[in-house]
């Protein structure tokens, strides 16, 4: 247990080149190859994290400014997701997360009950994160650990569903995002993009980047855009000219590096899937095989980024006016890019369908983070955090974010059974979309020929 708490604190840029080598090697790649593929994908996090903590580094004290400018006052403060992360692998409990994930998918993909070979082990947190709040709820430590295996289980099954959607929209091939953080807002993208599709004259809006930039010429170019936004943000937080047009450009600066960064991440991982692509045509010729990949891959997207700059200052304006939120949005507002990039491919890019859903989400995730924020600041103590001057913490990833009130909610209302229920519902749905819908889809074939 040691050694694997060690590999955990390692970090996902020195965990993941460790990984992509073994990983590698094991599905043929030459030794030299496989070496450089690992070390370019972790250069490529580190980039990724330089990038992201520009953005935090950048955005952290605007948010702050605007809370003191229009003098609001929320005494749960959004602590941010390094900080969750570390409390969820903080305990015994959450640090055995690992080791079952990784378990659960050798063994899904031996009886064929998922495509997805997850490789994005260190975010295991989240389904840890859901596993000690249960603990911490219940006291049961069986039930915490029950709950992670079913939010395992239903991270496998969103990442065989959405996979077609991240290939044809951001053109990563046999890439998918089994990521807790993000599945879940690709669930309410679908329902919401049926309803905007709906409104008559809404539903011929079109948005999307190419769109835009090809309407307002310069200004609709995502790097411009990104410094317009950074100016308006700047201004909404009482900055000075200097202040704001800092701000601006270290805006602009994120828009242009991030896509540059996640190029970096996709040659790195290009001989892993190329392999993995030739091992199962060749061993499992019915089969696909998907590669597991954090949704950091997706983030640089100008879709994805232009759409939460907007969102930022609608979250801190919603932490206000929504009558019973606590929560003070904080340390993850630089992470809103995780939490709707998922929407995003369901949207075909378009930035107003986007924020517009993405502003729902997130509003209903301020609740669902207020609901927690009980648990997580009991969670905390239990791992031994330091919480400074906070008596009460959340966050937006994982506590804004649905699945976290349903695991944990079931488990308030009817214990195992609620749990167990779910359980079997998403082992149903693994067996349906890998068993039963391409065995469907095999008989038609042969009926037609």
């Amino acid at each position: 247990m040691d050694i694997l708490q060690w590999f955990v604190d390692l970090g996902a840029s020195v965990m993941l080149p460790i990984i992509i080598f073994v990983f590698a090697r094991i599905l043929g790649t030459a030794p030299g190859r496989a070496f450089r593929a690992g070390i370019t994908v972790g250069i490529g996090f580190i980039g990724l994290n330089l990038v992201i903590g520009l953005l935090t580094d950048s955005f952290g004290p605007a948010a702050q400014a605007m809370v003191n400018n229009f003098g609001f006052e929320l005494h749960t403060i959004d602590i941010g997701w390094p900080a969750a992360a570390a409390i969820s692998y903080g305990t015994a409990l959450g640090s055995l997360a690992i080791p079952i994930g990784i378990g659960i998918n050798i063994l899904l993909l031996l009886i064929g009950l998922t495509k997805t070979l997850n490789i994005d082990i260190w975010n295991y947190w989240h389904c840890a994160f859901t596993g000690s709040l249960v603990y911490v709820l219940t006291d049961d430590f069986g039930l915490g650990l029950f709950t992670i295996i079913v939010h395992l289980l239903f991270i496998f099954l969103l990442g065989d569903i959405l996979q077609k959607d991240i290939e044809k929209f951001y053109g990563f091939k046999n890439i998918t995002f089994p990521h807790a953080g993000s599945v879940p807002s690709y669930l309410v993208a679908k329902p919401l993009n049926w309803l905007f599709d709906q409104i008559p004259g809404f539903n011929k809006l079109e948005a999307n980047p190419e769109i835009i930039q090809k309407r307002l010429g310069i200004f609709g170019d995502s790097t411009v855009l990104g410094v317009l936004i950074g100016a308006v943000i700047g201004i909404l937080a009482g900055y000075n000219v200097t202040e704001i047009l800092q701000l601006s450009i270290q805006t602009g600066a994120v828009m242009l590096l991030m896509p540059k960064m996640v190029a970096l991440l996709m040659e790195g991982l290009s001989p892993v899937s190329e392999a993995a692509g030739n091992i199962v045509k060749k061993r499992f010729p019915n089969r696909n095989l998907y590669i597991g990949m954090d949704s950091a891959l997706s983030v640089g997207h100008p879709a994805v980024l232009s759409a939460s700059l907007i969102i930022v200052p609608i979250t801190l304006f919603l932490a206000v006016i929504l009558p019973g939120n606590t929560v003070l949005p904080f340390g993850d507002l630089a992470t809103i890019p995780f939490l709707i990039c998922l929407m995003v491919p369901v949207f075909k890019g378009d930035i107003i369908r986007t924020v517009i859903a993405g502003s729902f989400y997130i509003g209903i995730g301020l609740y669902i983070a207020t609901w927690i924020a009980p648990l997580f600041t009991n969670a905390a103590q239990a791992a031994s955090f330091d919480m400074g001057a906070n008596s009460s913490i959340s966050s937006l990833v994982d506590g804004a974010v649905w699945t976290t009130y349903i695991f944990v909610g079931i488990t308030k209302i009817i214990s195992w059974y609620g749990i167990g229920i779910m359980g079997l519902i998403i082992l149903g749905g693994l067996v349906y979309i890998n068993k039963i819908k391409p065995a469907h889809k095999s008989s038609e074939k042969n009926q037609v020929s």
